[in-house]
């Protein structure tokens, strides 16, 4: 590790510190960096201290950095200005961006000013928030979300002895000087018992709206146009017109002088007036209208139009037209509920649509599990008319209502409910969970009718999607069977396409070209044999004889099958090679898909790992010596790999045998790029691996960029152990890229198919990838530019191509399937759709009864889990207990002698209420078992029953494996917090 930075790396610093000297000494905090640099002598220190104490924070700043500048130029000590460096990343502090030389680009403006609106609108109300916060407990709650350190905890309580208001003082002087910090203050705010603070804080008083998702009103969009100070990104602010009054009016609160040195916004009459933009006009287009009619009479339809043809502006149409009716009717006000599937498709949903046309007449707001603020949904449906959230959310609080909570809230609280993606709406999908709630009560009403008592009150219901799709219907009658079910589980009146304004449509949307480019198998694989040569070996170890071929899905399946076999069986050689021949299927499939040293890597990674694990399992006893805890087996599958690393990294690096696929995906990208400088393009692939794989070929390939092209990859949110995934506002910021330019061709697993607001490309490729018939059309949907491209890319052999025609041939099938629904008689289709949602309400029924008698709800302690790969016994049931019922943490003090935790950076992530931050293993045998999260203070090993054999104790029952708790069919306690934070002080 290098202890010192290149002259090059020095003179770019001071060069840095020089353009940014003003902000650097305005948002750091002198005495907390010097803690960090071990190179500055301690006189030096001393004098910087001095300053502070005498001459304030800013004066001290200024001497730090002419003592960086004066040992720069006398060359002494090395590596000082990187210390410098480094101190403020530690330190979280938002000056780390303006120095440090390895990152691609400065702060952007707009970050900038969202820092200083903030910082001013604490200036605002500062004699307001030193007279009110409890400085310890908002100190403790920023430590907790991590906007604090130790440090700065340690401090406000040292003032807290000069009173609490010069404790607050200190706090929000800290506070100010952090990276993006004003969005966790609020959440601070709010954990402590401040939420009327944070409330006025982010304008949500007197009735303004807030976008609860972390992103500003879009009203600030075009305010920002006239306003330098007010930027695109304003996280969670939101001026109230009671500030943006004050601001103009340069109005002062109790205390004479700012803190953090923000001058204060001057008089500007040419923006006296400015209140953000006006209401956009609402209009459809004929194609519109027509498929919205009979919602705009208040029916239930299910509304089928093509990707790119407006179904969202149909929605935003249909809501404002019923919450006018619902105003003018003068029998009480309406509310809409808009439900959609994916996180980033609230904020799109708000952002685009719903906010800009309805913003003036109605109170809009988004909200999503994915928020870090804790804000009651009871209240946000009371003071909103229009709700944009996930479908868990509204779930969540109907199953609240279930059981009398507070935070519950009834169907019948909204007047419209908005289904985005609708053919989501089956099987156990939340949107169909909710409606079954919903064709219940409607059971219930038809009861109530007969008996002459009052009726409960139940949403229209819009259904949006632009393909229903045929449920893997091999025939007519199947796919006419598949679309009612749709209709019955929205209880639909009918399902709405385009008939008479097709022409209008079809110029609307573009029908690309479609191409099939299929690769030859045949080509010399000299890594693949390598590889199979090594499975034959372990499966020869193992006596297994698998019916199945290397490299295919069918023996994927065949070895997890396998793999739980064995884990039930506690037979741990054939678990554990079981499990490396997966690994190794996993490389074939790799091979076949993207590089050879992609593959190399993916086992190098996994074995790296195999060897970490069994070294950490000893690090707790520091007079032991190592003895890696292998049998005979670990050594034989290790070894077997080892001997071969150096051939297989060899073979790897040798470009000839490069995938055909490759190959082609190049021509077609070098092809459509060569045609015009503005062509924007998607590649669809099937893992998260692949996509940054892709990625990582397209960088690395100087061909690539000579043709303009800027590539990025686009990846889920959800966790995955083996890659990392991208956070939300990573999503919006290569989505956004992509809108504008920034970026040119998106590599993207199925999170970028459905719903997200991504502009026309000029070429779509699924590569390797066929699902089905609806993935299909939303991929080809994609493709919206003028003489765009739809092309499948797959190897000969791979069965792709047959499976693309099979779903070419099921869209035929769906859409005479519609055509048949919506030709049938009145009375037979409500018939039919009746049937289908009696057939449904039975259903949940019958499994929920089967489930009842399945669940050990009186004595968890009738399971014991043991360690999946050394079969010891870990805990039993009763010492599992449930956070937020999801995640499942052990208890019991005795726990923590058998783990040990691991740094895991893919499965470092905070949430609402925890964050994890590092791998649970076990200390025997270096089995993963699930994560260390820390959860309001508390360290807690949050178990992953796929980990584990679940043993039970009545002897009736064989082990089983499970993926999911869920499955497993006991009932666990909640945590009890007061208990372990009882014992924890004790400790």
């Amino acid at each position: 590790m290098e202890t010192a930075t290149s002259p090059s790396s020095d003179e770019t610093i001071l060069y840095l510190i020089h353009c940014f000297r003003r902000r650097i000494k305005e948002t750091i905090q002198v005495t907390q960096v010097l803690d960090w640099m071990p190179s500055l002598s301690r006189e030096e220190k001393d004098r910087i201290r001095a300053a502070a104490g005498a001459r304030g924070n800013v004066e001290a700043a200024e001497v730090l950095l002419r003592a960086l500048e004066n040992a720069a130029a006398a060359a002494r000590p090395p590596g000082l200005c990187q210390e410098f460096c480094q101190a403020l990343a530690r330190g979280g502090f938002e000056a780390s961006g303006y120095v440090d030389p390895t990152l691609s680009q400065l702060p952007s403006p707009s970050l900038e000013a969202e820092s200083d609106v903030a910082k001013l609108v604490v200036d605002v109300f500062l004699g307001e928030l030193v007279q009110r916060l409890r400085a310890p407990t908002v100190a403790a709650a920023c430590l907790q979300n991590q906007l604090f350190d130790d440090e700065d905890v340690e401090r406000v309580e040292a003032e807290s002895t000069k009173g609490n208001r010069q404790a607050v003082r200190e706090l929000l002087s800290r506070v100010v000087k952090k990276k993006r910090w004003f969005s966790p203050f609020l959440e601070a705010l709010r954990e402590s018992g401040h939420g009327d603070e944070a409330a006025k804080l982010s304008g949500q008083e007197n009735g303004n709206e807030y976008y609860v998702n972390g992103a500003s009103a879009p009203e600030d969009e075009e305010m920002a146009a006239g306003n330098p100070l007010v930027s695109e990104d304003v996280g969670d602010l939101n001026l109230g017109a009671e500030l943006r009054h004050n601001m103009k009016a340069g109005e002062k609160n109790d205390s004479d002088k700012s803190f953090n040195g923000a001058s204060a916004m001057s008089d500007d009459p040419e923006n006296g007036d400015k209140r953000g933009s006006p209401e956009r006009e609402l209009s459809l287009r004929d194609y519109q209208m027509e498929v919205a009619r009979p919602a705009l009479e208040g029916k239930n339809i299910l509304l089928c139009l093509p990707t790119g043809s407006g179904k969202t502006r149909v929605a935003v149409y249909v809501a404002k037209n019923h919450l006018d009716k619902k105003k003018e009717d003068g029998k009480g006000s309406g509310k809409v509920i808009v439900l959609v599937n994916k996180v980033p498709l609230v904020e799109q949903h708000y952002r685009k649509e719903f906010y800009p046309y309805l913003k003036h007449s109605y109170r809009v707001t988004g909200l999503s599990g994915a928020t870090q603020l804790k804000i009651s949904f009871p209240k946000v449906v009371r003071e909103h008319d229009v709700i944009i959230c996930t479908a868990q959310i509204l779930e969540n609080a109907l199953q609240n209502a279930d059981t009398n909570d507070d935070e519950g809230v009834q169907l019948s609280a909204f007047s419209l409910m908005i289904i985005d993606e609708c053919h989501h709406t089956q099987k156990e999908a939340v949107y169909n969970n909710i409606m079954r709630r919903y064709l219940k009560q409607k059971r219930e009403n038809q009861k109530r009718s007969k008996r002459g008592e009052p009726l409960i009150p139940q949403p229209q219901v819009l259904g949006l999607t632009a393909s229903p799709g045929v449920g893997g219907a091999r025939n007519a009658s199947k796919a006419v069977e598949h679309i009612l079910k749709i209709c019955a589980n929205l209880d639909a009146e009918g399902i709405m396409t385009v008939q008479e304004h097709t022409s209008q449509l079809k110029n609307q949307v573009k029908e690309p070209l479609k191409k099939f480019e299929i690769a030859d198998d045949k080509r010399k694989d000299p890594f693949r044999e390598e590889l199979i040569d090594i499975m034959t070996k372990i499966q020869e170890y193992c006596h297994f004889n698998p019916n199945a071929e290397f490299g295919s899905q069918t023996y994927e399946q065949w070895v997890i099958q396998e793999e739980k076999k064995a884990a039930k069986e506690k037979n741990r050689k054939e678990r554990v090679c079981a499990e490396h021949l997966k690994k190794y299927n996993d490389a074939l499939l790799i091979n076949d898909t993207i590089r050879m040293t992609d593959a190399y890597h993916h086992l190098r990674n996994f074995y790296k790992e195999e060897k970490n694990k069994k070294m950490a399992i000893n690090e707790d006893d520091e007079d032991k010596p190592f003895t890696p805890k292998r049998d005979e087996t670990d050594k034989f599958l290790m070894d077997l790999f080892y001997d071969k690393a150096k051939m297989l990294h060899s073979l790897a690096g040798i470009d000839q045998n490069e995938n055909n696929k490759l190959k082609d995906l190049r021509a077609i990208l070098m092809e459509e790029f060569a045609k015009t400088d503005k062509a924007r393009g998607i590649i669809f692939t099937k893992t998260r691996q692949s996509a940054f794989a892709l990625y990582q070929w397209i960088k690395e390939n100087p061909k690539f960029e000579e043709a303009g092209v800027k590539a990025r990859y686009l990846i889920g949110a959800g966790h995955n152990s083996e890659f990392k995934p991208m956070t939300q506002n990573e999503q919006k910021d290569v989505i956004e890229k992509f809108r504008v330019g920034k970026i040119n061709l998106l590599i993207a697993t199925t999170v970028a198919e459905e719903g997200l607001d991504i502009p026309e490309c000029n070429i779509v490729i699924r590569y390797g990838l066929v699902t089905n018939e609806i993935a299909m059309m939303q991929a080809r949907g994609r493709a919206r530019a003028e003489e765009s491209t739809y092309v499948l890319v797959a190897s000969g052999g791979s069965g792709a191509a047959e499976r693309e025609n099979v779903n070419i041939f099921r869209e035929k099938m769906m859409h005479k399937a519609i055509k048949h629904v919506q030709q049938m008689p009145q009375e037979e289709y409500l018939q039919k759709i009746e049937g289908f949602q009696l057939q449904s309400i039975m259903e949940v029924k019958m499994k929920h009864k089967k489930l009842q008698r399945k669940t050990y709800t009186k004595n968890p302690s009738l399971v014991r889990f043991l360690c999946k790969n050394c079969t010891k016994q870990v805990c039993s049931g009763e010492d599992i207990q449930v956070i937020e019922d999801m995640h499942h943490v052990s208890v019991k003090k005795e726990f923590e002698d058998l783990y040990t935790v691991i740094e895991n950076k893919t499965l470092q992530a905070k949430e609402a209420g925890y964050q994890t931050n590092g791998e649970v293993i076990c200390k025997d045998c270096g089995q993963t078992w699930g994560s260390m999260m820390v959860h309001r203070s508390l360290d807690l090993p949050c178990l992953k029953i796929n980990n584990f054999v679940v043993e039970f104790r009545d002897r009736k029952t064989s082990n089983q494996t499970y993926k999911r708790w869920g499955e497993l069919p006991i009932k666990f306690p909640a945590f009890n917090y007061a208990d372990h934070y009882v014992s924890s002080e004790e400790d």
